[in-house]
């Protein structure tokens, strides 16, 4: 029995939210202030575990397109209770079972004794009442009335504040309700048919439900934990201690205290052995790099603060556990979390035994650790929780969690197919989930999916947290953009609003000339803009199309097969040089499958365009052409490009003659920012990148780029 769909309503940005959960571990990834903390809340505020306080709902917790609702039901006249639909937060829990799960905890709930039926919804809804409502509606009529007469003689007269009012009097008039829905077979929910769970005799969600989690915000910083009590009658015995009367008396205490540590710390090495084994496995670079041991602490003042302490050990030396890094207590203090979670699900069940679905939650594991821990830590979490949850008489029940992250290397290192990704919705105040194994559906061809599956988890996970792309053709702009990136912020500044490049949340992906692969993952995640930096690519129309330097009125076409996706049968050389940049922005044409010019498009694709009058057709050739003079200047060493290439190299249409001598690309890139030096611009600014001009076709890109 596993919750397959977890639906939320008017919560935050979770507006109409429904995300996938797989039968163990799913990791919800995204981008900050998409909603991933709000879906740890909201499992909270209705599942958390029995006896423990919950945060109170807010108003502010609605939704904005629900709180704009709720404002307008108090602008408008009253509306009879049949046509009253009430502002709600909702949760639905899809759950699926099968023939061989025992279904007598749930039985009360199923309202479809279809047995090919193996559905069960169960809902939650903190709402407003028709009644409430009715209060809520005359109260913000009379405080209207008397609003109007304090200010009917002021003149502008200012407004009345209808969310202030809101805010203050709308949630206590809400309701919380639990209900069994009727679900169909084919997973339909239908809301009007419903059992309200309070009415079932002697039935408890714990039962068949238990939700626990691990949040974010973890004390791990080493402080003393304010236990006022035990510090104060410790400062009491240190005051005593120091005293000549006490002498004898502390000697003989503090005999006995050692005695008895060593005995205990033998008794404890028993009692945590199994944490203390897991604790092992996250070991990070260097195997064993968290051994820790549970010691008694019994000496003297520090009695009453605590008669157990954890050490780690280094070089065969016990030392404080303050000593330790942030990130090895954070992931430390996970795993006796986790440790102490699943011994709560195994005695939380009223009656005793083991709940139907046990629910765990963690958030942000990455806090504090570096990236190879990160690696480490997922690759071990899977193998600690599938273990399930055991009680003590041999009984078990599988886990089901979620990990939400921000870290590209733990989604580097998990499958594919349990990622959930989060992001906003495009000019509205809403998120949506999105489960990456769906893109099986859009991908006809299976190995350009399993590429990107590969190459994306493996290289570019960073790419799931990105606002915008730039996909470039390979080694020689992978090394060289990030300094025209700089070049172009110190050249010229971004005028605010508008960001610089460097600030803002950019993911660079080496696709070759194979764009076409990427974009349909690209629609996928939602970027705002994706930039496609290729290269003209000529060669001759005849035979089997040999590259040639680009002439006009060749009859010469290109080769490139990112130009032939975006442009289709358009792909004439002369054509394509004489492309304007209103004519390099796409929209994706869903209907159609392909990429449609469009001025307002969230792609751009950008190659080679006229240098000082000559037409290049690689960066190298656009390099060698608008940068003439500083290729001239500067030593390049054999690595980079063979003896004698600056010969004949008189004129700039001489610059694709100059660029065949190229060796190799990346050490012609790297020795361009050798031989580069530091400048001062006319604007003041310094360019640590100087002497060499960026190629027109990448600044066209960028600029469009950080708009």
């Amino acid at each position: 029995m596993v919750i397959e769909k977890i639906i939320v309503r008017n919560f935050r940005l979770l507006k109409d939210f429904s995300i996938d959960l797989e039968d163990a571990l799913s990791l919800v990834i995204g981008k900050n202030n998409v909603g991933k903390t709000s879906l740890l809340l909201i499992l909270d505020q209705f599942l958390g575990a029995k006896g423990e306080a919950k945060r109170s709902i807010k108003f502010n917790d609605l939704n904005l397109d629900a709180q704009e609702q709720l404002k307008n039901l108090m602008i408008n006249p009253l509306v009879e209770e049949n046509a009253y639909s009430p502002v709600a937060i909702s949760l639905r829990l899809i759950i699926s079972y099968t023939d061989a799960d025992i279904l007598a905890n749930v039985s009360p709930l199923l309202m479809d004794l279809d047995v090919d039926n193996h559905y069960l919804a169960i809902g939650f809804d903190f709402y407003l009442p028709y009644e409430g409502y009715k209060e809520l509606h005359s109260l913000c009529a009379a405080q209207r009335a008397k609003f109007d007469a304090k200010y009917q003689e002021k003149a502008p007269k200012p407004e009345f504040n209808f969310i202030g009012f809101l805010e203050d009097n709308s949630i206590c008039r809400f309701q919380q309700i639990r209900k069994s829905i009727k679900i169909e077979k084919d997973g339909t929910i239908d809301e009007d048919n419903y059992i309200d769970i309070k009415d079932i005799q002697g039935f408890k969600m714990e039962n068949v439900i238990l939700f626990q989690s691990i949040g974010a915000r973890r004390d791990v910083d080493n402080r003393d934990v304010d236990k006022t009590l035990s510090t104060k009658t410790s400062d009491l015995y240190k005051a005593i201690e120091e005293t000549a009367e006490q002498i004898e008396a502390k000697e003989k205490f503090l005999d006995q205290l050692r005695e008895t540590d060593t005995q205990l710390t033998d008794i404890y090495s028993d009692i945590f052995a199994d944490i203390v084994e897991k604790i092992k496995k996250f070991g990070g670079v260097t195997p064993n790099d968290t051994i820790i041991k549970v010691i008694s602490s019994l000496q003297h003042r520090e009695l009453l603060k605590g008669n157990t302490t954890v050490k780690y050990e280094h070089d065969n030396k016990d030392l404080p556990e303050n000593f330790n890094g942030l990130g090895y207590m954070n992931l430390i203090s996970i795993i006796f979390d986790i440790d102490l979670i699943m011994k709560r699900f195994a005695k939380i069940k009223e009656g005793g035994g083991l709940a139907d679905i046990n629910l765990l939650f963690i958030e942000e594991p990455e806090a504090h650790t570096h990236p190879q821990m990160q690696y480490v830590f997922i690759k071990n979490i899977k193998e600690l929780l599938n273990e399930g949850v055991k009680d003590d008489h041999g009984n078990c029940r599988p886990l089901q969690y979620i990990v939400s992250t921000h870290s590209s290397h733990i989604v580097a290192d998990s499958d594919y197919d349990d990622i959930k990704y989060l992001h906003r919705v495009t000019g509205k105040n809403e998120v949506e989930a999105k489960s990456l194994k769906t893109l099986s559906k859009v991908y006809e061809n299976k190995d350009h999916l399993r590429f990107l599956k590969q190459y994306i988890t493996i290289n570019r996970s960073e790419l799931f947290f990105a606002d915008k792309a730039i996909l470039i053709e390979g080694d020689t702009e992978r090394i060289l953009l990030p300094a025209i990136i700089k070049k172009l912020d110190v050249a010229e500044p971004a005028v605010k609003p508008t960001l610089s490049l460097l600030s803002q949340n950019i993911s660079i992906i080496e696709a070759g000339a194979h764009a076409e692969i990427f974009v349909k993952l690209l629609n996928f995640l939602g970027l705002m803009k994706v930039l496609v930096l290729t290269d003209f690519d000529c060669c001759s129309s005849e035979g089997h199309h040999p590259k040639v330097k680009y002439e006009h009125g060749k009859n010469q076409v290109t080769s490139n097969t990112a130009l032939k996706f975006f442009y289709g049968n358009d792909t004439n050389s002369d054509t394509l040089a004489a492309k304007t940049e209103n004519d390099k922005r796409f929209v994706w044409d869903e209907a159609n499958g392909k990429m449609t010019v469009y001025n307002d498009g969230t792609y751009m694709v950008c190659f080679q365009t006229s240098e000082n009058g000559y037409q290049p057709r690689s960066f190298e050739d656009d390099f060698m052409a608008l940068n003439k003079d500083f290729v001239l200047e500067k030593d390049f060493t054999e690595r980079a490009v063979k003896t004698g290439f600056k010969e004949g190299f008189d004129t700039v249409d001489k610059a694709y003659e100059a660029a065949e001598k190229v060796e190799s690309k990346a050490a012609f890139a790297f020795e361009i920012l050798l031989n580069s030096k530091e400048m001062t611009l006319p604007n003041g600014n310094k360019d640590p990148f100087g002497g060499w001009a960026i190629p027109s076709y990448i600044k066209e890109g960028l600029v469009w780029l950080r708009k």
